[in-house]
């Protein structure tokens, strides 16, 4: 692989700290390596940092996606059916990074392919290829420890995800461990675009916020930028996956990367006021 060596170090608090200065909330984006294929990946990434993503989230390929709705799994078993493997995953962030691309890329999939590849090994090759974290869906906090050390050894940072129903100490517990941001679902459900925000996200939010000084990004069931702006007022950044792959699937391959930069430039604002 050649990549950026290790991660560099504090990309994505350099990033938070610039939204912060900008007074501006971020905006996560996340799309599955391989979907539609791997080409299709390493124009799309560029694409929507040009329309204003400041995060970029990879996802791994996994058969049983447990947390992902029915618009990233069938993306998910297009990519395993085009061949995505995790080693195929690092070698996109490498071409990416190799390509000039400086935004912070965030490997997120589940912890089996993970623990296949070998956890070390996996550290070791996605620093190496110039990723700048990992997000695994299906670890929890309490059993973490080894990735969480591979992560440490190679400046890599671990986001841990929060759930509503995630308990006082639950949170304690991720806040203890986490770098980076924090992770957190906005639903006690699935991925997917919805119409309308949970109403009892501003005192989650409220409650995580308490325990921690790091950033918080609020995902599952983002999608507009009546969406975008409603988390920006109590959180530091969005994550948006499901409309993005949607967006996707709406376009033929020469149109997908002009449509997910002006899908970027209208969600964040930067172009119309569509809601």
């Amino acid at each position: 692989m050649s990549g950026a060596g290790p991660a560099a170090a504090g990309r994505i608090e350099a990033t938070f700290a610039r939204l912060k200065a900008e007074g501006r909330t971020g905006f996560v984006a996340f799309l599955t390596v391989g979907y539609p294929d791997v080409e299709a990946t390493l124009r799309l990434v560029p694409a929507l940092v040009e329309g204003g993503a400041d995060v970029i989230e990879l996802g791994v390929p996994f058969s049983d996606p447990l947390a992902e709705g029915p618009t990233i799994q069938a993306a998910s078993f297009h990519a395993l059916e085009n061949g995505v493997t995790p080693a195929v995953c690092l070698e996109v962030v490498s071409r990416l990074r190799g390509g000039g691309l400086q935004a912070p890329l965030i490997l997120m999939g589940y912890y089996n392919p993970v623990l296949a590849y070998g956890i070390e090994r996996f550290a070791r090759d996605a620093a190496a290829a110039g990723a700048d974290g990992l997000i695994v869906v299906d670890l929890p906090p309490e059993e973490s420890g080894p990735l969480h050390e591979a992560c440490l050894a190679r400046n890599l940072r671990l986001i841990y995800l929060l759930a509503p129903t995630s308990t006082g100490e639950r949170i304690r517990e991720v806040a203890r461990r986490a770098s980076g941001f924090v992770y957190c679902v906005s639903v006690t459900g699935t991925t997917g675009a919805r119409e309308e925000l949970p109403p009892g996200l501003d005192a989650f939010i409220k409650r995580v916020r308490g325990c921690t000084p790091l950033p918080l990004a609020v995902g599952f069931g983002i999608s507009t930028p009546k969406h975008f702006r409603a988390v920006g007022q109590i959180a530091d950044a969005a994550v948006i996956g499901s409309a993005i792959i949607d967006e996707i699937s709406r376009a033929g391959p020469s149109e997908q990367a002009a449509r997910l930069r002006k899908y970027a430039e209208v969600v964040t604002g930067r172009r119309g006021a569509a809601t």
